[in-house]
Order: structure tokens, then sequence, then C-alpha cells
């Protein structure tokens, strides 16, 4: 026992004098080292316990935020037309006042003009989306764009061209919405 205080510092209390705790740890092989892997088991415990907790504070925070981002992205769904239906009532309106217009009155330039506006009014709100027009008339005939709905002679356009166009197409921003219904030049007119 005392070649073991002898090896070891004594741990003193305030006075100088070894505590009753410090002595018995002493007296006891390996009872300081116990108490410091009790002590060190404890803190992991701690610790551990603290970690599960974040864990779980974590797994609730993340389950709720994809459940609000789920609800926002239905409701995103859900709507997403309606900005553009909103774009669009001006045009029903102008129609409608078009053809009272026309019911008022027998001249059908005043018509004309009322549904050439509401034309020009959709059209631009389709551009504001992104809609665009395929203008095909004399471009190269191209399948990714256009249906071709037959084909005929013309002297004026060369072969394989876009000679006239029965239904216009329409991008939508990169993607194609409709092609255009076309009909494509053949070549030059049979002589005869």
């Amino acid at each position: 026992m005392s070649a073991r205080r002898d090896d070891k510092e004594e741990v003193r209390s305030e006075e100088g004098r070894p505590t009753a705790s410090d002595e018995a740890a002493a007296d006891t092989p390996g009872g300081s080292a116990d108490s410091d892997l009790a002590g060190q088991l404890a803190e992991a415990r701690r610790q551990l316990q603290e970690s599960n907790e974040r864990l779980l504070r974590l797994a609730a925070d993340f389950d709720n935020t994809r459940k609000r981002l789920e609800r926002e992205r239905e409701t995103a769904l859900k709507y997403a037309e309606e900005s553009l239906l909103r774009e669009l009532l001006p045009g029903i309106d102008n129609l409608e006042r078009a053809m009272a217009q026309g019911q008022e009155t027998d001249n059908a330039s005043v018509l004309l003009e009322g549904v050439e506006l509401t034309w020009r009014g959709l059209l631009a709100t389709l551009e504001k989306t992104g809609v665009a027009q395929i203008h095909c008339v004399g471009e190269p005939f191209d399948p990714n764009r256009h249906e071709a709905l037959s084909m005929e002679a013309s002297a004026t356009m060369p072969a394989n061209h876009v000679l006239k166009e029965f239904q216009k197409g329409y991008f939508y921003k990169d993607r194609l919405l409709r092609a255009a219904k076309v009909i494509v030049c053949s070549g030059l007119p049979a002589k005869g």
C-alpha cells in the first residue's frame, strides 16, 4: 500500500491533507481508473442521448419540410394555369363586345376590326407566356416543325419548301406545342 502511494502523487484537500475519498481510491486497486471510466461512460451516454434527440428533431423537421413542399407543389400545379386564364379573359370580353357590335350594325369592317384586335391581344398574351408562332411559308420543310398535308408544284418556290400554311404551328418556350400543317412544294410544274 505504501509503495503504491509513493508511486502516485497524493491529491490533497485545501488543508494539505489527503481526503477520505482520495485515500479510499488510492487504497482500492484501480479505484481511480474505475471512477474515471464510469464518468467517461456516463458522459458518453449523455452525449449519445443528446445526439439521438437532435437526430429525432432533425428527422421531424425534415418530414415537416417534405410535407410542406409537397402541399406547395400540389397547390402550384392546381393553380398553374390561373395566370394564363386571367390573361385570356380580356380576349373573351373583346369577342363578346365584337359580337354585340356586329348585331347592332351591318358594317362588317367594324366587326372585322374588333375580331382582329382580339386576335392580336390573344397573340400578345400567348407571347407573354412563352408561346410563339412558327412562321413557315418559304422555309425549308422540317418534319420536326411541319406536318405535310400535301404537295403542290410551283414555279415560284424551290422544291421541299413550304408553299402554303393551312394551320399555324406553335412553340411553347423550347418545345413544339403544335406542328404547322402545310402544303410543300414538289418542284416545278409539269410542262404540257
